[in-house]
């Protein structure tokens, strides 16, 4: 493999990997590097002591094509319908030069419960290491930016996908990316001679190594719906004769119950409730799960909020419902007018 060749069809991407390079190779020596060894014997003949070389051997390192993939984010939980769901992948060259590599995607995969949908483009480079698609990240082209990479280098790469409408909660969509040798791939051992790259742009003979020179990683995505259902009772009490009907003074105790169902997290809840026209809030009765909460904005969860732009109403943070999250609990009181 020629390097001035992959240079120049690789581009400025390629260049930040090799100019980076890492000198604690993952395979040893450095590929191109020449070992040379002279053996000594030394003598005597009567006082006269005498030494005698032996002829130099030399040998010249070969390119070892070996490369790992891996999941960053091996499971990421999505809904029906999302769009633009990121997983990250790591290619490393395992390898003891520097080499290019081919990107595959996958999105087919036997056994799963859905095919992710893959966005165009599906493969970016994450150019500013956010873990996250950004405007910054590089798009993949096969043939035009392969990543080269330096021994012991490795490309943050992300992959894309919007998730199908309709499916159901705990469905899982398999997706796998494989990195190949450009310049070749096989059994461990497999020679191309001539073809690998060596110290200084030297041409060397290029031998896969253990990974066959190609190696492919899994990541997942997985279906967590989320459902939060709330369900209202009241309860009447007070009036004349404390007579418990809806009657002017009589008080009204408001309980909503919030329910989580399904596998997912839902956070930022916020619940809210209108006071009733011909009612008043009584100040002070606002519980969450029968802790009190003071009506004023502060540190606590709850808050009575007059009318103004908005009906008077109260509110009410709830915590992030995960998947043990129980039932939340809000109550307050208003009293008839």
């Amino acid at each position: 493999m020629n390097f001035n060749r992959i240079l120049g069809a690789f581009g400025a991407l390629s260049l930040a990997c090799v100019l980076a390079p890492n000198k604690a190779h993952a395979i040893g020596v450095e590929a191109g590097t020449v070992i040379n060894n002279t053996a000594e014997v030394s003598y005597s003949v009567g006082s006269l002591n005498t030494t005698a070389a032996s002829n130099q051997v030399s040998l010249t390192v070969a390119e070892i094509l070996d490369v790992a993939v891996t999941a960053q984010t091996p499971d990421l939980d999505v809904n029906s319908g999302d769009t633009q769901q990121v997983l990250v992948f790591l290619v490393t060259n395992n390898g003891n030069s520097t080499e290019a590599f081919r990107l595959q995607l996958e999105s087919i995969i036997a056994g799963d419960q859905f095919d992710p949908v893959q966005s165009s483009p599906s493969i970016y480079f994450d150019t500013d290491s956010s873990n996250t698609l950004t405007a910054a990240d590089t798009p993949y082209v096969p043939g035009s930016n392969d990543p080269l990479l330096s021994a012991d280098g490795n490309v943050r790469v992300l992959v894309v996908h919007d998730i199908p409408a309709g499916l159901t909660d705990g469905n899982i969509g398999v997706v796998r990316l494989t990195a190949t040798s450009l310049t070749g791939t096989g059994v461990a051992g497999t020679v191309f001679a001539g073809q690998g790259n060596g110290v200084g742009n030297s041409v060397v003979d290029a031998v896969v190594g253990t990974s066959t020179a190609q190696r492919n990683a899994a990541a997942q995505y997985e279906i967590t719906g989320v459902t939060l259902t709330a369900v209202k009772s009241q309860v009447v009490t007070g009036g004349p004769g404390n007579v418990n009907l809806p009657v002017p003074t009589a008080v009204v105790t408001y309980t909503v119950v919030i329910t989580k169902t399904g596998s997912g997290t839902a956070s930022n809840v916020v619940f809210s409730d209108n006071i009733p026209a011909n009612t008043s809030y009584i100040a002070g009765s606002l519980r969450l799960n029968n802790a009190a909460l003071t009506d004023g904005t502060d540190a606590d969860a709850g808050v009575y909020e007059p009318a103004g732009v908005n009906p008077a109403r109260v509110r009410v943070t709830l915590p992030t419902l995960g998947n043990s999250a129980p039932p939340q609990t809000v109550t307050f009181q208003v009293r008839i007018n």
